[in-house]
């Protein structure tokens, strides 16, 4: 992978480089478009439809909680750009399989025991630092963190940690909920089992289509161009999360 990484940078026009000043400017952008756009800042909210139907149940509902948990990871945009940060220059399945299942792990971890144990973290807070995680993985894309750090930061230390987050995030939606604790095992174990589903399916999407673009002569051409997209989208929506947790 650092290979890749490096590969990546040397075709990158000394024009097109991130810089500081770049990053500066851009910050300023994507907060006074947050402020401006405060009254539709929401956190992640639960579906209304899908809350109701889980408060009035009770006991072992294996198959609603499968569905939900897919559902929440097939439709969850952050969840999915993190993702499709994590495999854009991983090439064999058991790299992508490596990363994935760290990231699986971390955020398995944090979800069952935040509901486990009722921790829960501000949703705008949790989101906020999800949409730094896009950032990050972007940015370590393009090689900017080695560049600004000196060194290569550990990318599979780093799908954990940012894994352990994502869990936070699951479990603070779960807690929203307020499930009954009557078969809260069984339905934490059903949720678990349908994020990694939605996980695989959004997986599944993204690599099909990341395989025909990388026959392309397009691919090293666009790539640099396709994770500052992710970085922007990354600051936009923590941006979005933070101006809703001063706001709210």
């Amino acid at each position: 992978m650092a290979f890749m990484h490096q590969k990546f940078v040397d075709v990158i026009p000394g024009c097109y480089r991130l810089t500081w000043q770049r990053v500066s400017l851009f910050l300023m952008a994507t907060l006074l478009l947050s402020f401006a756009c405060a009254s539709q800042v929401h956190a992640h909210a639960v579906a209304e439809g899908d809350k109701g139907y889980i408060q009035e149940i009770s006991g072992v509902n294996i198959i609603p909680f499968m569905y939900l948990g897919a559902k929440h990871m097939a439709t969850g945009y952050d969840h999915i750009l993190f993702l499709l940060g994590v495999i854009f220059f991983l090439y064999r399945m058991k790299h992508i399989a490596l990363y994935v299942t760290l990231f699986a792990v971390g955020h398995s971890t944090t979800m069952l025991l935040g509901v486990y144990f009722n921790v829960g973290i501000n949703s705008y807070i949790i989101d906020a630092i999800i949409g730094l995680s896009v950032v990050y993985k972007a940015l370590d894309n393009v090689g900017a963190l080695r560049r600004w750090l000196g060194f290569q930061p550990n990318t599979k230390i780093a799908t954990v940690v940012f894994g352990l987050f994502h869990g936070f995030g699951l479990s603070t939606k779960i807690i929203e909920y307020n499930i009954s604790p009557d078969g809260l095992i069984p339905n934490l174990l059903a949720f678990n089992v349908g994020v990694e589903i939605g996980q695989l399916l959004a997986l599944g999407t993204i690599l099909i289509a990341m395989s025909y673009w990388r026959r392309t002569t397009s691919f090293w051409r666009h790539a640099y161009a396709a994770n500052v997209a992710m970085i922007s989208a990354g600051f936009i929506l923590a941006g979005y999360q933070l101006t809703g947790y001063f706001v709210s």
